[in-house]
Formats: structure tokens, C-alpha cells, sequence
């Protein structure tokens, strides 16, 4: 009696978390050159950008030396056992919008549910951001190590995460996450 009722939640999760996923997928009018989709995610970016600075009033200063940022403001996930998340952003160089990025995610466990959340890296080095800049399929941790931000008790960056040459920084509605990792995260450039 037990054995279809499982059977039938799980088939229930699985198809709610692939609706999730289906809502991330691009067609065939997502690679023609869209002007309104630009400027709604470049607005987003700068949204996301804003929160983290009330967030983490340090990464104003942070963001302002660094040689690039790429802002992922929606990364949506969805899991039932095997897990995964897309968003698509934009790279910023001197405050300017130098191209769009997708970032995908991948993870095996159990795990059940959907979450969406702002991926923030920051490349502190001209070098960081060359090597990222000419990749055609960048992974975080195979390419670069990224480092995720540690935030102190009152606020402040870690000196220690603001020497590193690429920052990861992972909000959600609360605001930042501690304890997470972007290791496995590829991010691929894309036309938009």
C-alpha cells in the first residue's frame, strides 16, 4: 500500500521539477538578437549589483577595483535526485556590459525541491579575467579556483577572500550564503 503511494509522489516531484526546468529553456527566437532582452537583464544585473552592496556594503570598493564582473542575477534549480540550475548574466568591465553568459549546474544526492538565487564572480586579476575571457567553456575549479566569500560577523570581507583572484558570491532572498561551492559551474558566452 505504502510502495504506490511513493511511487506516485516521486513521479509527481519529478515532473514538477522538470516544469521548473522547462521554464529555463531557450527556442529557437532566444538566439536572434533581441534588444529587449538585453536591456531587461543588463537592469537586472544592476539590481543585483545594488543588493549586494546593502548586503555586503564592502563589495562596492571590491567590485569598483576589479578587473570584471559577471552577475548571474537569476539562477533557477530545480532537483528530484539529480539536480541542476541555469541563469543566464552578463560580464561587466569598467562598469560597461562586455558580453552574455549562460551558467549551468549539475549535482547528484538526494535532494528534492527548486531554489533560485544571484551568482556574483568577481575577478580581482587582469590575468583571471584574460584566461576567462578567452575560454570558450569556462569551469570554475578546473579553470580557476574559485573562492567563495566569507563575510564577517560585522559585515566586512575577509581580507583573505579579497586577495584571491577570482570571488564567488551567492545570494539568495535572505542574502548571502555562506558554506556553498561554484566548483563544477561551467559558464559559456552567448548571443543575446
Amino acid at each position: 500500500m505504502r510502495f504506490p503511494f511513493l511511487c506516485t509522489l516521486a513521479v509527481a516531484a519529478l515532473a514538477g521539477s522538470m516544469g521548473l526546468t522547462a521554464c529555463t529553456t531557450t527556442g529557437e527566437t532566444d538566439t536572434a538578437p533581441n534588444t529587449s532582452a538585453r536591456v531587461a537583464l543588463d537592469a537586472e544585473v544592476n539590481d543585483t549589483l545594488n543588493r549586494l552592496y546593502k548586503v555586503a556594503p564592502d563589495t562596492r570598493e571590491m567590485v569598483a577595483k576589479a578587473a570584471g564582473v559577471l552577475v548571474f542575477p537569476s539562477v533557477i534549480g530545480g532537483s528530484f535526485v539529480v539536480g541542476g540550475g541555469y541563469g543566464r548574466g552578463a560580464m561587466l568591465v569598467d562598469g560597461r556590459t562586455q558580453g552574455y553568459y549562460s551558467l549551468g549546474t549539475g549535482s547528484i544526492g538526494w535532494q528534492i525541491g527548486a531554489q533560485s538565487k544571484s551568482v556574483i564572480y568577481v575577478f580581482n586579476t587582469r590575468e583571471a579575467l584574460a584566461k576567462f575571457l578567452d575560454s570558450t567553456g569556462w569551469v570554475a575549479g578546473v579553470d580557476a579556483t574559485v573562492a567563495v566569500a566569507h563575510i564577517g560577523a560585522n559585515g566586512r570581507i575577509d581580507s583573505e577572500t579579497i586577495r584571491q583572484p577570482v570571488v564567488g558570491f551567492v545570494m539568495n532572498n535572505a542574502g548571502l550564503e555562506a558554506g556553498v561551492s561554484l566548483q563544477g559551474t561551467k559558464i559559456s558566452r552567448i548571443s543575446l
